[in-house]
């Protein structure tokens, strides 16, 4: 395998303990990651402790490190070192340092980067998804990979890699309709995919704006979730 392949150095051997884990348990993968591995990727939807497991063996099928954000209080040792082996990034979530400017940077300063960010941010219901992923994103000057974890088919797939445009209610309306074919473990529990009107009064909380982006575009290439034949990763 080149090294282009497998930019994070997975090994053999988690690749091939994830495949048989997800086997194990009924679930498959489909659709194929997006090159170069540098983009703010949807773990959505989240109703329960088991979407990080599931995301995670994907992950390995799929021959790549998802990075997540998690407090900076966690990283003590021992507990430290497996957080970081397992994707953590340490956050400061005191109000001097903004959450968006921090994921902006670890982008600058890191070439291969797919963080993950659960925008519903808790697994009950909320009436609203989070923007924190959407102006990382813009910010960053990366693309926005939508993933899912479908119970009903038990596929963890890869959907499409969106560009956003800086319309956020238009283009959250592109997120709403892709996840809304998708089933989550407990549906009674989905967020509503919707922008909170009161971060619109006041964007300035929450975006690190970078210069225009360009125009919206969805790349059809991935795997949609309503039905074709999936695409399996190079194994």
């Amino acid at each position: 395998m080149q090294q282009s392949d497998n930019p994070f150095r997975v090994s053999g051997f988690m690749h091939g303990l994830a495949k048989f884990l997800l086997r194990l348990v009924g679930w498959r993968v489909e659709g194929r990651m997006p090159t170069p591995p540098r983009f703010v990727i949807i773990a959505a939807p989240h109703t329960s402790n088991w979407d990080a497991v599931l995301m995670l063996l994907a992950a390995y099928v799929f021959r790549i490190k998802i990075s997540w954000f998690v407090k900076s209080q966690a990283f003590f040792f021992p507990l430290g070192i497996v957080v970081r082996y397992f994707g953590g990034i340490p956050i400061d979530r005191s109000r001097r340092h903004n959450v968006v400017e921090q994921a902006v940077a670890q982008f600058e300063k890191t070439e291969n980067l797919i963080l993950a960010v659960p925008p519903e941010a808790t697994r009950k219901y909320a009436p609203y998804w989070k923007t924190g992923f959407y102006h990382i994103a813009r910010g960053a000057g990366v693309p926005i990979v939508m993933s899912y974890l479908d119970f009903k088919r038990k596929v963890a797939g890869v959907g499409p890699t969106f560009i956003p445009t800086g319309d956020i209610e238009a283009d959250f309306r592109v997120f709403e309709e892709f996840y809304t074919k998708v089933t989550p473990k407990y549906p009674d529990q989905r967020g509503g995919i919707a922008v909170d009107p009161r971060s619109l009064k006041n964007p300035a909380d929450t975006s690190s704006p970078a210069g225009e982006m360009p125009i919206s575009r969805i790349h059809p290439a991935q795997e949609h979730v309503n039905g074709g034949s999936s695409e399996h990763p190079r194994t």
